[in-house]
């Protein structure tokens, strides 16, 4: 199954060819720049975590035609899943990018994985604005090249947000460990709200305030959270190893809570 491309026009869509249909950034690289939110499919392409959140995104959608469309859209991936991008131009078009879904390994989730800091940045970091994917282009194409998972941005010597995911890392106060997480200068991940709202409720405090650079040898655990990806722990960045470089305990107990959130919260399209 290859990458489809959809436009949506009042209550009806049509399907279209681009020149590049390698992948959703490579598509939305040939769009007007505009908004866009990406997510996961869960249940063989008929739910989705956060959805209501994510077409929030899109300043002028129709919600209700845009379910419509992207469940008539997800028919030929069925019973599998499957990697969604909607996007509403500038110009208020719509469209919908929809590739199969290539989960991550189980190797990855047990294992961790390595991220490297860049002081690349959002221009308006709680848009999720098409134009970021273009300027951050050739820091994904470095860290593909070199086999590091994601790239944190830094600002003033702060861990804020990953290029497409968000950051967490656990700290640790008179003993009592504590989630922190920056709040200032970040895109709002939806997942990021899921986790956030698991780890209150499996009794982890969360405190909303980033990791200064300097403190990176001082954290036990680290990961980052998107929307297709869920919970993806973190043992090295830069040169630094957290921890015992492997998923640390509270890590790998957030993990299952979120999947079993999923499994209770992934709305109908």
């Amino acid at each position: 199954m290859t990458i489809k491309l959809y436009q949506i026009e009042k209550t009806q869509y049509r399907s279209i060819t681009l020149a590049d249909m390698s992948s959703l950034d490579a598509v939305t690289r040939q769009l007007p720049d505009g908004h866009y939110s990406t997510f996961r499919t869960f249940a063989g392409c008929t739910r989705v975590l956060g959805l209501k959140a994510h077409l929030r995104r899109l300043p002028n959608v129709d919600a209700l035609s845009l379910r419509r469309n992207l469940l008539h859209s997800l028919e030929p991936y069925r019973p599998a899943e499957a990697r969604v991008r909607v996007m509403e131009t500038k110009q208020r078009q719509f469209y919908i990018s929809i590739e199969p879904l290539k989960p991550l390994t189980r190797e990855i989730y047990e294992n961790g994985v390595r991220v490297e800091t860049t002081t690349i940045h959002r221009d308006d970091p709680r848009a999720k604005s098409t134009a970021f994917i273009n300027a951050s282009d050739e820091e994904r194409k470095h860290i593909a090249q070199v086999g590091i998972f994601e790239a944190l941005l830094v600002k003033n010597g702060k861990i804020l947000e990953g290029m497409t995911s968000n950051f967490f890392y656990v700290g640790q106060v008179d003993n009592l460990s504590y989630l922190g997480t920056a709040q200032r200068d970040i895109l709002l991940g939806v997942t990021r709200a899921m986790v956030i709202r698991v780890a209150r409720g499996r009794g982890v405090e969360v405190k909303y305030q980033p990791l200064k650079l300097d403190q990176l040898p001082t954290v036990k655990e680290v990961f980052i959270t998107s929307s297709s990806r869920g919970i993806v722990p973190v043992i090295q960045i830069d040169e630094v190893k957290i921890g015992q470089g492997i998923p640390g305990k509270i890590t790998k107990m957030l993990m299952l809570a979120y999947d079993e959130y999923v499994s209770k919260h992934a709305e109908k399209i």
